[in-house]
């Protein structure tokens, strides 16, 4: 997005497919009529498609201004803005499905309804405990969400409310917070008559409007369809129904139409997506050209070979051929408990980073939302930072608006400058320093966003103002930079992007498959979940998982069926801190052990607590057994966990350090 980019305005059409492989030049090269493209990860989707619009348009195949492409991301639809311009062909639309349709339904709402178009809902939480309340249903936070995610899901599917008692169960539905079918299909009712009252919209509804204003208004849908002539479909295997619907009226009967799409990558099922229009593409057209991209770019040969062991059976698999290098070898580690898998990551992650891998190259990945804490306490204890995502967006954070606001009164007020100081100068305000803060948690969060914004600035060719405006059209896609952090994500957030290093935790029954995978097609859902996962790694991957929840509970977790095969035995792999006692060390050893319980038995006396609450004696004995000399060595040992580090991680450092001075 920044003029820095090497944009080619004068490349050759010949010169657009010179870096293509011979099945991405075929994509670039069938220009017209339906086009189905079966991409594996990392094999080079967005290269092809982008290179494709940027080809048709060099030889007068397409108006830029005629061609929609629908993402299912901003910041896939902003790369592949990115993409196009450096390629000297700006001008293409591409966007979301909502954001396209909430674009068209403001220009022709004026014409179609008059005024103005109503509010969009950004929550359904409320109408929706509105809704329960007005039929005597008394539910919690968590029933409510549970009931607005079903009332997407049968919009999204095109289920109305009276049909949703019969079709729900047929199609395996579980009961949303434990209601009846019936009782559901009265808060879908409430909930739509409360959005009615309001006079508002829910982001289902920009679809269905949409889609039923090109189904009966002659005029508007002549207008788009003259506006938009071909499209490109990215992720084709996650489009819902009511987004196939609105795709069909966005055509109206023609094929120019080119999708991209991987059926080992459908992991929204849940949600209502579904590969059956990127499965039946050739069925619907018949005569519509089909090419398969196989050459993954993006990982190691070790990887994709374990990528591959997890998309087997099924009539369009794709079996990525690796393009890259050999690398390192795929490591399984087994833990003992939840504590000691986070601290053992975050140790690798502390080596990586320490052998030259940036932080932000760095993800762990996990099967649900609260498997995060752990990890977070574990890299804040080695002063390593991190980023969660899902969380609060860029942009929407409360120091990068006041950030934008600072610099757009920089730019009125100073005008031309060198960007690089100018910026760094109004961010002192919003809390940005040369140094980063030695604290963690919020205060460091803050500032790693701030540097991020930093760091475009130095990136960038032009003057203040049009760093402003690159930063409001990022905000509105949501194309935001790179935070400096190891990221925290769930496995479903971690489609389409990527890592050098990718570490993917929780690999037990019972998580990966998720425990209510109880169908064929969930747990077949569950395993191309693990595939997205694995190919989300492009050098370094570890797979781990936990034999208990807690220090000291019962080892009952197996690791996932998917891998079971592949793991090694557990007794060999496991790095997991094991219990010592005392009856295991050696004299020098011994001495240390009963030093330490000195000192606990001092911090026990002064706390008036008892000493094993301080600290247990098998974690004594294997701190006097590894003599950890770092905070990241002592917070691997059984039993340390982030708030015993804080507390008491110093002073065993010291006197580990000088119980081995005494011994040389």
């Amino acid at each position: 997005m920044s003029p820095t980019h090497d944009i080619i305005p004068s490349v050759t059409p010949d010169g657009i497919l010179d870096s293509l492989d011979p099945e991405q030049r075929e994509v670039a090269t069938t220009l017209h009529g339906p086009v189905c493209v079966l991409a594996g990860a990392g094999t080079g989707k967005t290269r092809a498609i982008t290179h494709r619009i940027a080809y048709g348009v060099r030889v007068n195949a397409y108006d830029p201004r005629s061609i929609l492409a629908v993402t299912f991301t901003t910041r896939a639809a902003s790369e592949m803005r990115d993409r196009l311009r450096r390629l000297g062909v700006p001008g293409v639309t591409a966007r979301t499905f909502h954001s396209a349709a909430l674009r068209q339904l403001r220009y022709f709402w004026p014409e179609v309804v008059g005024g103005r178009l109503p509010a969009i809902v950004a929550q359904k939480a409320f109408l929706v405990g509105r809704a329960a309340k007005s039929i005597g249903l008394s539910i919690d936070r968590l029933a409510v969400r549970d009931l607005a995610s079903e009332i997407e899901w049968a919009k999204v599917s095109l289920i109305a409310p009276q049909d949703y008692p019969t079709v729900a169960p047929a199609r395996g539905r579980p009961l949303p917070a434990g209601l009846a079918y019936e009782v559901v299909a009265d808060v879908m009712l409430g909930y739509e008559e409360a959005k009615t009252a309001d006079v508002s919209l829910d982001f289902e509804d920009i679809l269905l409007v949409l889609a039923d204003v090109l189904g009966r208004n002659r005029e508007v849908a002549a207008a788009l369809r003259s506006q938009y002539r071909h499209f490109v479909v990215d992720e084709y295997q996650d489009v819902s129904p009511l987004q196939q619907l609105l795709l069909e009226g966005w055509l109206g009967g023609r094929d120019d139409l080119c999708v991209v799409g991987d059926p080992a990558q459908t992991i929204y099922s849940f949600a209502g997506a579904t590969p059956s229009f990127l499965l039946g593409f050739q069925v619907e057209y018949p005569h519509a050209a089909l090419v398969r991209l196989v050459r993954d770019y993006r990982s190691t040969p070790q990887i994709v070979h374990l990528a591959n062991t997890l998309n087997g059976g099924g009539g369009e698999t794709i079996r990525l051929v690796a393009q890259r290098a050999s690398g390192a070898e795929v490591s399984f580690r087994v833990f003992g408990d939840d504590m000691a898998e986070a601290a053992g990551i975050a140790d690798l992650a502390a080596s990586l980073i320490s052998s030259g891998v940036p932080a932000s190259e760095i993800a762990v990945l996990y099967r649900t939302n609260g498997q995060s804490e752990a990890f977070e306490e574990a890299l804040t204890a080695r002063g390593i930072g991190y980023v969660v995502r899902g969380g609060t967006r860029f942009f929407e954070r409360e120091e990068i608006r006041r950030a934008v606001l600072s610099l757009r009164a920089a730019a009125v007020v100073v005008g031309d400058g060198d960007v690089p100081t100018l910026v760094r100068e109004a961010l002192v305000d919003c809390g940005w320093s040369e140094e980063a803060p030695a604290e963690r948690g919020a205060v460091r969060e803050r500032w790693d966003s701030l540097q991020a914004v930093v760091g475009l600035a130095d990136g960038w060719g032009g003057d203040l103002k049009g760093f402003v405006a690159d930063l409001e059209e990022r905000a509105e896609a949501q194309h935001a930079p790179t935070v400096d952090g190891v990221s925290l994500t769930t496995l479903h957030a971690a489609k389409g992007l990527e890592w050098d290093a990718v570490f993917i935790a929780g690999l037990s029954d019972g998580l990966v498959p998720i425990s209510l995978a109880d169908t064929e097609e969930a747990l077949a859902e569950e395993k191309r979940l693990l595939y997205v996962g694995v190919t989300r790694a492009r050098t370094h991957l570890v797979l781990s998982y936990s034999r208990a929840r807690k220090e000291g509970g019962r080892s009952i977790r197996k690791p996932t069926r998917f891998l079971a095969r592949r793991w090694p035995d557990v007794r060999r792999a496991s790095p997991a801190p094991r219990k010592t006692a005392a009856a295991d060390l050696s004299a020098p050893d011994l001495r240390l052990f009963e030093e330490l319980k000195a000192w606990r038995l001092a911090h026990a006396e002064a706390e008036a607590k008892p000493a094993f609450t301080v600290l247990v004696d098998t974690s004594l004995a294997e701190i006097a057994l590894r003599r950890p000399r770092t905070l990241g060595e002592l917070a691997t040992v059984r039993g340390i966990g982030p708030s015993k580090l804080d507390r008491y991680g110093r002073e065993i450092l010291d006197l580990v350090a000088s119980d081995s001075l005494r011994a040389r």
